[in-house]
């Protein structure tokens, strides 16, 4: 159960042209904090709930749990989630032998787009496209629970 994920900003709306899928998902926080995250997910016709611990010194990877509970189930606990719902469209890229994730914010976090990427080890070499920007992997800004708490629309950049 522990997730090997890394995370990139995306430079162009190349990928979507090569998406293989494409999902709107509504997720929610129980909990926010980074030690101990809890989110519930409406992801298309699906109901998820997630708990995430904290990552380690690298920030690759981390403890991660997910059931898939009744959609009914899920959007119920949408309403008692901390405030800063996120809504997005997630698009999955095969590359290689590997799935690229991009998740395009809308709402307060409208202009943000980042690809995340599972891997088997830390250590894992992987196949870059051209649209893969910047890693953002260890800069817990990029998280989701924190994008709930502080929208995109709000940084200084």
């Amino acid at each position: 159960m522990i997730e090997i994920e890394r995370k990139f900003l995306v430079t162009s709306n190349g990928f979507i042209k090569e998406a293989i899928r494409q999902s709107r998902i509504v997720q929610g926080y129980l909990n926010s904090n980074p030690e101990r995250t809890v989110r519930v997910r409406v992801k298309g016709d699906k109901g998820f709930l997630t708990i995430k611990g904290i990552g380690n010194e690298t920030g690759i990877s981390r403890f991660e749990w997910e059931k898939e509970i009744p959609l009914e189930d899920a959007e119920q606990l949408l309403l008692f989630c901390e405030k800063g719902v996120i809504d997005k469209i997630r698009y999955e890229v095969a590359i290689s032998n590997h799935l690229y994730e991009i998740d395009v914010f809308s709402g307060a976090n409208e202009g943000l787009i980042i690809a995340e990427i599972e891997l088997s080890n830390e250590n894992e070499s992987f196949e870059k496209p051209t649209w893969l920007g910047t890693e953002v992997t260890n800069d817990n800004r990029y998280y989701n629970a924190y994008i709930s708490n502080n929208p995109f629309k709000n940084w200084n950049l």
